[in-house]
């Protein structure tokens, strides 16, 4: 290489390879950010554990298992897993403690208009903004700096495909952010393989199978688009956009698509 040219561009991710470049090029350290100390907390009275019997009106508790295996392939360090109930002055408290210890804090649960969303009534007075965003699903949406420390706080909507896709619009990118980085989606341009319907006034984030035939991607939608279709979620490997001034897309529909994984390449 020659003398003075760029080695390793800054908000690259540090891994074997770049440290091998490094020392070759007489570097013995690097300037890096860490990775964020993320705290995952659950909200609801009727959250139980994975394996623990239900009794009526409980349900398993898995947006927590999620959210933090999201953060961790995001190359963040998940410090804390946490199921909080729905009194708003011990949820104050908790939230209190993680943000002594951590850099970032996501909550699900809790932020819409019922009468039992904690997350709202506990941190709207402590510097939480709680607005509702033009999307479906993950139109209930909390975020603010916590603290002394200013710790981000992202509040998600608990149904467990409106947390999913809300992590992916502004939680990932906020912890590419953090780590000095820019968050890289894969977005290609998809043809629809069917028709889907969406409301007016609402971008739709609806999951999808996406697969390359015949030199393009395309794009099935999963039948169940509900927030609570878990099952769905685990099907698709991408998630199609449909714009907010679109009532529906027909077969052969060119559509925005953002790959969750390799469907392989287009033959």
């Amino acid at each position: 290489m020659a003398q003075g040219a760029l080695v390793i561009p800054a908000g690259t991710r540090v891994n074997a390879r770049t440290l091998a470049l490094a020392a070759a090029t007489g570097h013995p350290t690097l300037p890096v950010r860490p990775r964020p100390r993320v705290a995952i907390v659950s909200t609801g009275d009727e959250l139980i554990p994975p394996g623990e019997p239900l009794s009526p009106g409980q349900i398993h508790e898995s947006n927590s298992v999620m959210l933090a295996a999201a953060c961790r392939s995001r190359g963040a360090e998940v410090v804390a897993t946490v199921a909080a109930g729905d009194e708003p002055e011990s949820f104050v408290g908790l939230i209190e403690d993680l943000a002594s210890e951590c850099d970032a804090i996501v909550s699900s649960g809790g932020v819409s208009m019922g009468a039992y969303d904690v997350v709202k009534a506990a941190l709207r007075e402590h510097g939480i903004e709680f607005v509702q965003v033009a999307m479906q699903p993950g139109k209930p949406q909390g975020f603010g700096l916590f603290g002394e420390h200013r710790v981000p706080v992202f509040a998600l909507p608990g149904n467990p495909v409106s947390s999913f896709v809300s992590f992916e619009v502004f939680v990932a990118p906020a912890l590419e952010a953090m780590m000095g980085g820019t968050h890289e989606r894969r977005v290609v341009t998809g043809v629809m393989g069917h028709a889907l319907t969406s409301p007016r006034g609402k971008t739709q984030i609806a999951r999808a199978v996406t697969t390359p035939e015949g030199g393009a991607w395309v794009v099935n939608p999963v039948v169940g688009q509900g927030s609570h279709f878990v099952a769905d979620l685990v099907r698709a490997n991408s998630l199609v956009i449909v714009p907010a001034d679109a009532e529906s897309l027909a077969a052969g529909d060119e559509v925005e698509v953002w790959l969750l994984s390799d469907p392989g390449p287009i033959p």
